[in-house]
């Protein structure tokens, strides 16, 4: 089987909900390694569609917020479940989008107390990155060309 890689970062925050970095990872991780890897940006959004076609998640949070919590609570759970069941090890982009929110935090926390490896890529300087998310990664790299050059010996075919 071929391995997963959950791919953790900032969403809620980020510009485009952190699609780009994640998309150009997956086409990498398919062509060169052969991995398959769960996005939680496009997960949410065929979540959404599928089961709350009518309901604007974001809105639902200053309009409707019993309704944003449940659905916020099942996305929540569809990820942790993602991470400990499926994913082999998570590559977390963690730069100011991702210290704003909470997910990317509890990613990496589930991951570590799974064993899940946790390969982490830098995108502000470790000097603001929290203790805590340092304590539950595996490998810290400046950027993804260094990532790249990691799990290419890694994982190459």
């Amino acid at each position: 089987m071929n391995s997963i890689a959950y791919l953790s970062g900032g969403m809620e925050y980020a510009e485009n909900y952190g699609a780009d970095w994640r998309s150009e990872i997956e086409v990498w991780l398919r062509e060169r390694l052969n991995h398959q890897s769960f996005n939680p940006v496009r997960a949410s959004d065929e979540f959404l569609k599928s089961k709350y076609p009518e309901v604007d998640f974001r809105e639902t949070k200053l309009n409707h917020f019993g309704k944003h919590q449940e659905i916020a609570k099942e996305i929540v759970r569809l990820d942790c479940q993602e991470i400990i069941l499926r994913s082999n090890y998570l590559i977390c982009y963690y730069d100011e989008s991702a210290q704003r929110g909470a997910g990317t935090k509890g990613e990496l926390t589930v991951a570590a107390m799974f064993g899940k490896p946790v390969f982490f890529v830098q995108g502000m300087p470790l000097e603001k990155i929290p203790s805590w998310v340092l304590g539950c990664v595996d490998e810290i790299f400046k950027d993804f060309e260094a990532l790249k050059v990691f799990l290419s010996r890694k994982y190459a075919p």
